[in-house]
């Protein structure tokens, strides 16, 4: 039976960067960070108030095949690579303290039928989304 996800992956391009980013930046933890045969690098990432759920940095490699892995560097490279969702307590306020971190944004806190929204990207280019949650019903995305 599965009980729960634990583990999503997000590439990059560089695996050192991308680590440094999630942990001086954005505040998650390493969870593991091990070289395991012909250079094969593992290194999660986690929060410490979700620790069951890590988040994989991979370089685009084995086991995707070439033409794959270099579709996903060139994803990564123009910046259209979708990356994850994360949920925050104030986004206006995150998206204030990241700005001064010197990250980017695509998009500027908005509100939204499910609550207020901001988009950046990472280091490598992926796309995340940032969410303070409100209640919401099916009837607040309707057109007036």
């Amino acid at each position: 039976m599965i009980t729960n996800v634990s583990l999503v992956t997000l590439y990059c391009l560089d695996q050192e960067e991308a680590k440094n980013f999630y942990v001086d930046v954005m505040g998650f933890e390493v969870g593991v960070d091990i070289t395991m045969g012909e250079g094969f690098r593992w290194v999660t990432l986690k929060q410490a108030s979700q620790p069951e759920l890590e988040i994989t940095l991979m370089v685009p490699g084995p086991p995707l095949n070439e033409e794959a892995a270099a579709f996903y560097r060139r994803q990564l490279e123009k910046g259209e690579k979708g990356g994850l969702g994360l949920q925050v307590d104030d986004c206006r306020k995150t998206y204030e303290e990241l700005v001064a971190k010197g990250v980017t944004f695509i998009q500027e806190p908005a509100d939204r039928p499910y609550g207020v929204e901001a988009v950046m990207r990472d280091i490598s280019g992926n796309w995340i989304v940032l969410v303070e949650k409100k209640a919401f019903t099916p009837a607040d995305f309707t057109d007036a």
